[in-house]
């Protein structure tokens, strides 16, 4: 029975397959849609384009004063109005740092009391060596010798340190002239 079986399986399967389709749908049978549009764009844009540029700008000047062994401070600066900008810029001399420089070279060569002497120059470090007790050179005189040079000799003594306290004026006269018209720019 079951060799009878698959016997009926092997001849079913073994016989030629038939596909049977539908016949061509026919123009009348065909569904058919148009469509049309017609459109009419008008169009009128009016733009106006501004162009702004930025303002204009006074730069200050770059001064380079890295190098460690010059004695000058970089000064810069810069106005800017809508019509005029100016920049300008300059070193200025450091004094104190030249009394250092000078005093330590002289130091460095074995020229100790000239070097106390270049210090000297300066009100506050002759102040502090008259009060420690050690007054600073006095015409090549030091100690108890050079402290009775300088009180024998204070006029002499106070107008040349009030000398070296003096301002520069030429330096003044300069910044003065600067911040005037800086501030005739912001006018």
């Amino acid at each position: 029975m079951i060799k009878s079986k698959i016997m009926l399986l092997l001849v079913v399967l073994c016989l030629p397959s038939f596909a049977f389709g539908q016949e061509a749908a026919t123009a009348s049978d065909t569904i058919k849609t148009e469509s049309t549009t017609t459109s009419t764009i008008n169009s009128k844009t009016d733009s106006t384009t501004t162009v702004k540029t930025p303002p204009p700008s006074a730069i200050t000047p770059q001064i380079n004063t890295s190098n460690s062994d010059l004695c000058t401070v970089g000064i810069a600066g810069a106005v800017q109005t809508q019509i005029l900008g100016i920049s300008a810029g300059k070193t200025v001399r450091d004094m104190n740092c030249e009394k250092l420089k000078n005093a330590k070279t002289l130091y460095d060569m074995g020229m100790k009391v000239a070097a106390v002497s270049v210090m000297c120059q300066d009100q506050k470090v002759f102040d502090a060596m008259m009060h420690a007790g050690t007054p600073c050179p006095y015409n090549g005189m030091i100690g108890d010798a050079a402290k009775l040079g300088w009180e024998t000799h204070v006029e002499q003594t106070q107008k040349e340190l009030d000398e070296m306290d003096k301002p520069n004026v030429k330096e003044a006269a300069t910044f003065g002239g600067l911040g005037l018209l800086g501030t005739l720019l912001l006018f």
